[in-house]
């Protein structure tokens, strides 16, 4: 089963933790890369007010920037929690329930056009 999950983190640092944790390799000339099956897109400090620019592209008023580290994860294979049950659930693994975020729309980012509202947790 794939889920969507959103998610927000006090840090980048933070974040690649949660996502290191979930597995990765080193190849020979020291680039890292995923041995999970899970796509994660780093959106990183989100704009939650847009700024203001005059008619020369001259900035008026700033962004507002989120002050924490956004995550998008379209988790895919989970299991369910329980096979028998009549509905079944499903959790993110290695604890990333405390990092999600809810949103009444897709926010910022979707993958494949997939709706969040239809995948989220």
């Amino acid at each position: 089963m794939n889920k969507i999950g959103k998610y927000e983190f006090d840090s980048l640092e933070q974040a690649e933790s949660k996502i290191n944790a979930l597995g990765v390799s080193t190849d020979e000339y020291g680039n890292t890369y995923p041995t999970h099956k899970h796509c994660i897109v780093k959106l990183g400090y989100i704009v939650l007010e847009q700024g203001e620019y005059n008619e020369d592209g001259e900035e008026v008023k700033a962004p507002i920037l989120s002050d924490k580290y956004h995550v998008d994860v379209l988790w895919k294979g989970l299991e369910p929690v329980d096979a028998e049950a009549e509905v079944l659930s499903y959790i993110e693994p290695s604890s990333w329930e405390e990092n999600r975020i809810e949103l009444d729309n897709n926010g910022v980012h979707s993958f494949m056009g997939l709706d969040y509202q239809l995948y989220k947790f």
